[in-house]
């Protein structure tokens, strides 16, 4: 399997995100605190680049005592890349929607090695 250098970690924002294209294949990597995770950027809604969306904290609503809104409420440790086609959302750190666990990016393997961040492709 094809192993791609795709930078130093140092030099990832933190949250943080590349695209690379890897002979056709692209993918997103992300960088969240020490931890990395890639995904390949197709979104299974509708094919979207859901890689390239924005990163926002997962947003919720707070329903007050008498069931109306008290407002949003926006997660400390869940943030999301959200698909710029259609708006889904997918958790960086599993790749899942945060409503439908069966709904989720396909995960690329992806390491840090000598500072530098190593995605693994399939054949």
């Amino acid at each position: 399997m094809p192993e791609i250098n795709v930078g130093k970690f140092a030099d990832f924002e933190d949250p943080g995100r590349k695209v690379v294209d890897c002979n056709g294949t692209e993918v997103g990597v992300f960088r969240m605190g020490s931890d990395v995770f890639a995904y390949h950027n197709i979104c299974p809604h509708l094919d979207g680049p859901a890689c390239q969306g924005k990163i926002l904290p997962l947003a919720t609503e707070d329903v007050a005592p008498d069931q109306t809104s008290a407002g949003r409420v926006y997660s400390k440790s869940q943030v999301n890349v959200i698909c710029p086609w259609h708006g889904f959302e997918f958790d960086i750190r599993t790749g899942r929607h945060p409503t439908d666990p069966e709904v989720r990016l396909r995960p690329v393997p992806v390491r840090i090695e000598g500072g530098n961040i190593v995605i693994t492709l399939p054949r």
